[in-house]
């Protein structure tokens, strides 16, 4: 598929159709979308029923090279929050190299663009570590757990704005939402 192809897919799905593809990437089988852009996207698709601006998948170029691709990027405009989206559906937990690429993203743009990394499987330890040191630029950390809470209760956007606060409050990015936290 296309990238149009893909964005003209997403957009057709509605939250239980979401969560049914979730179901499908979850368990290895979304065979019809290519290497993890089934999660890229349903992550995308998720914000934009949730009314955020969303930016499908693109390329920077400069000179006529590219020079990033970008997973994504969410705009909440009720808290003039920009953030561009990294999202990883790997086998095992993520290791610092998408943090590290997130993060010269980052450096690059205004400096009250956030990053918000989502994981299938988790991350490693020193992934984890790396994301408090990561300053002045700010990520945040979504696991596979949270994900499934935000797109069963509609909360990819207020689960941002409560992970943002927690960061700027605590100085810790990974703090885990879940029902009990909300």
């Amino acid at each position: 598929m296309t990238k149009e192809q893909k964005k003209s897919t997403i957009q057709s799905f509605d939250k239980k159709k979401l969560l049914q593809l979730w179901d499908k990437i979850t368990k290895g089988k979304a065979t019809d979308w290519d290497n993890g852009s089934a999660f890229e996207y349903l992550i995308l698709r998720a914000f934009e029923l949730e009314k955020a601006d969303v930016q499908y998948p693109y390329s920077v170029y400069m000179d006529g090279i590219e020079i990033e691709q970008i997973d994504g990027y969410v705009y909440i405009p009720e808290f003039n929050l920009p953030v561009i989206i990294e999202s990883k559906d790997r086998g095992k937990p993520m290791n610092i190299e998408p943090i590290a690429k997130l993060r010269n993203q980052l450096l690059r743009r205004p400096s009250s663009a956030i990053g918000t990394i989502f994981s299938k499987n988790g991350f490693t330890t020193p992934a984890l570590l790396l994301g408090q040191f990561l300053a002045p630029s700010t990520i945040l950390f979504w696991e596979k757990k949270e994900i499934d809470f935000a797109l069963k209760e509609g909360f990819f956007v207020k689960g941002t704005i409560v992970k943002y606060k927690y960061a700027i409050e605590n100085g810790i990015s990974n703090f885990v939402i879940n029902a009990d936290k909300i």
